[in-house]
């Protein structure tokens, strides 16, 4: 799903510090997003991550040296955190985590970060059992109350041959929280309740009437509210997205529970946004068992209730956006 990206005109500039995990290597792909987004990038290398990567792989994407040797420019830390927009650690191991969170200054990572004035994206990467130890959450808990941005890593099977949560996320994910923090906030203090997706409508526990809403558009929307800087709901119907990191995401199946969901936030809203695709009936003799081939002869089907027109009759209400969908001729009439 592509939404907004770092604004060009602006040339954001974000330090990536790696630090010496087997994830550095998907580090390039993140530096060349970034770049594709129109920011610029300065790379801090600890001796660690230099045995996984080499510094020359980023110093030929960059076209910048990179920064690796705290005693060869004496000065250099303080000059790349106060030019910096960003500072995003990716990956983060255990051992880097755990110095960021006691202020440990000895290598060019950690020493940049305490001289950096800014937002901080963490992305941890290390094995299941390393991340879930007792220390290792304490300092992460740690660098979320001092403000940083820490990430919640992936659970699939890890590079060490274990099962469990580890993996560094997607670089789609990570772009995600880059955008979020690096969006001008001209939405802040709105705060917006968004639908999307379809709902199901079932005939019997295996059976259902839906439509094709892939719910993309409800989910870029609320998405670039977010980065825009503003709270946000987002009331799904059954979808295969993600949901946007930050956003307080409901999940529904059916037209009546999209629609209680939408009612029981409505008085929070400032901005309503009906992006999802509600079905426009139900099934009025639903049964609470699969329905033989044989039987399966009539559908009986009733209006479901216009979540939109309920809205916009109320006295007091607030802003309201409709989208609807259309085919053919119909279209000019949207």
């Amino acid at each position: 799903m592509k939404t907004s990206s770092v604004p060009k005109k602006t040339n954001k500039r974000v330090i990536i510090g790696l630090s010496g995990g087997i994830a550095a290597y998907k580090t390039v792909e993140l530096v060349r997003a970034l770049q594709k987004e129109g920011a610029s990038i300065k790379v801090i290398m600890t001796e660690a991550s230099k045995r996984f990567i080499s510094p020359l792989v980023f110093e030929t994407l960059t076209n910048e040296p990179v920064f690796d040797d705290i005693f060869q420019y004496p000065l250099d830390h303080i000059k790349i955190a106060s030019e910096a927009d960003l500072f995003v650690i990716a990956p983060a191991t255990a051992n880097t985590i755990a110095k960021l969170a006691s202020g440990v200054a000895d290598n060019p990572l950690c020493l940049t970060l305490l001289a950096f004035r800014g937002p901080v994206l963490v992305v941890p990467a290390m094995n299941n059992r390393m991340y879930e130890h007792p220390l290792v959450q304490k300092n992460i808990r740690t660098l979320k109350e001092i403000g940083y941005l820490v990430m919640e890593p992936e659970t699939g099977e890890l590079a060490c041959g274990y099962e469990g949560k580890g993996r560094m996320p997607s670089i789609e994910k990570i772009m995600s929280e880059i955008r979020l923090l690096l969006s001008d906030k001209d939405l802040k203090g709105l705060k917006i309740l968004v639908t999307a997706g379809p709902t199901r409508e079932l005939i019997d526990p295996v059976r259902y009437i839906s439509n094709r809403s892939s719910g993309k558009m409800g989910y870029a929307i609320a998405e670039v509210a977010m980065q825009k800087g503003a709270e946000v709901v987002l009331v799904s119907g059954p979808t295969w997205l993600s949901p946007p990191s930050g956003a307080k995401t409901i999940k529904v199946e059916t037209t009546e529970q999209m629609y209680r969901a939408v009612m029981e936030n409505l008085s929070w809203a400032d901005v309503v946004i009906m992006a999802a695709a509600v079905s426009d009936f139900t099934v009025e003799n639903r049964t609470d068992s699969k329905l033989p081939k044989s039987k399966f002869k009539t559908l009986k089907l009733k209006p479901t209730t216009d979540i939109l027109k309920s809205i916009t009759e109320r006295k007091k209400r607030p802003f309201v956006v409709g989208f609807a969908a259309e085919t053919g001729p119909n279209l000019a009439k949207v």
